[in-house]
């Protein structure tokens, strides 16, 4: 699917559905795009990145959008081609990243008479807005599962927990590449032709990508904290757990000493005594206590 939006002082947004990019190869050669920026179109694991082409004055970027739908129980990214020139913006997307299209047809409907690059840079500012809702309901289901681990910790809570780690080492990468391609437009040759305007929105799509960068960092740290802090606990229940078996196995163990020594087919001590039995188990269980007195003794004391 192809739409061709005008706006601004002649200038023309054409969207292309990377889905059915390849049923029209004609479009390859009518909007002059390219066989790589094709390739980086249609590879859905592409890292975020910008190229600009002095020769046709042709701007490539290539940014990380997020999957508003869970893969695996965890949030991953998705790129999204741009290639901008100055007089056309052509976006190449898919079902997945569609609703930035959206997103960017609203605001060109309130904000017709605009630049292509700064309709780009707002797309892009647009992008990292999108993420903040969902890296804020990841935070809030952080917090819901640390209140159940606290009260009991159980495999299903911390498989929750070590899904949302996952999805936020994910988006952490997509906003550290998306700040990264942003600054480095600033060192573009196009950026010397851009107008004060179109610079500072450019600056603005940086703070905001910044923003979005550091929140993920924050929640980042926080869930791996949470995550080697629940492992300790684990360990230590194992530890405490493997502590009572063997003290359990301890006491057995003396108990099966004297019972399996007057329990030999030879001449023993109270052999005759009608009441040896009681006298055994009378014993044995003292010793048992003393046992289990040092014991308790000892592990109370480390």
């Amino acid at each position: 699917m192809i739409t061709r939006t005008p706006f601004g002082e002649n200038c023309l947004w054409i969207t292309i559905d990377s889905d059915r990019l390849a049923d029209s190869s004609n479009v390859y050669e009518e909007y002059e795009i390219d066989p790589e920026t094709l390739s980086y179109a249609l590879d859905k694991n592409e890292r975020a990145h910008t190229e600009y082409e002095f020769d046709t004055d042709t701007l490539t970027v290539i940014f990380n959008v997020l999957n508003q739908t869970k893969d695996d129980n965890h949030y991953e990214t998705i790129p999204m081609t741009f290639v901008a020139k100055r007089d056309r913006l052509l976006t190449i997307y898919n079902h997945e990243n569609a609703y930035i299209i959206e997103r960017m047809k609203r605001y060109l409907a309130r904000n017709p008479e605009i630049s292509v690059y700064k309709f780009l840079f707002v797309s892009l500012f647009l992008i990292s807005e999108a993420y903040f809702p969902y890296v804020e309901k990841m935070d809030r289901a952080k917090d819901e599962f640390n209140r159940k681990l606290r009260e009991k910790t159980t495999k299903r809570n911390l498989l929750a927990l070590s899904d949302i780690e996952t999805g936020m080492v994910y988006l952490v990468s997509a906003a550290n590449q998306n700040v990264i391609l942003l600054e480095q437009l600033k060192g573009q040759f196009v950026y010397k032709t851009m107008d004060d305007v179109e610079r500072e929105q450019l600056e603005d799509s940086i703070i905001e990508a910044r923003q979005l960068s550091s929140m993920t960092q924050l929640n980042a740290q926080v869930l791996q904290q949470l995550s080697g802090t629940y492992n300790n606990i684990l360990n230590n229940n194992l530890n405490d757990n493997m502590t009572t078996l063997t003290i359990i196995s301890i006491l057995l163990a003396m108990l099966a000493v004297i019972t399996g020594f007057f329990g030999m087919n030879v001449p023993l001590p109270m052999t005759h005594n009608k009441h040896a039995w009681l006298i055994i188990i009378g014993f044995s269980a003292l010793l048992w206590l003393i046992y289990a007195a040092a014991l308790r003794y000892i592990i109370r004391k480390k």
